[in-house]
């Protein structure tokens, strides 16, 4: 099996079409990157965002059960008197 390149120089200048080469690789790789950033950022917004309504929904319940205390201690209260 014989090499396709004889020296890293040429493998670099890939046979005279090096800036084509090299050029479609950056725009992969920077496409990649930008991809991957993306997905991180999404991923951060999204826990965010299920933080937010689980807080909402605990907020909720808590208020809910407050407004029931007192309709609870009432119905209490009346069926103790005589």
């Amino acid at each position: 099996m014989n090499p396709a390149f004889d020296s890293w120089a040429a493998f670099f200048a890939m046979g005279g079409y090096a800036f084509y080469v090299w050029l479609a690789v950056a725009a992969t790789l920077l496409s990649l990157f930008g991809l991957w950033l993306h997905t991180v950022w999404q991923h951060k917004q999204l826990l965010a965002d299920i933080q937010r309504r689980q807080a909402r929904e605990q907020r909720i319940r808590q208020a809910n059960q407050a407004q029931s205390e007192p309709v609870k201690n009432a119905a209490r209260s009346q069926e103790k008197q005589p």
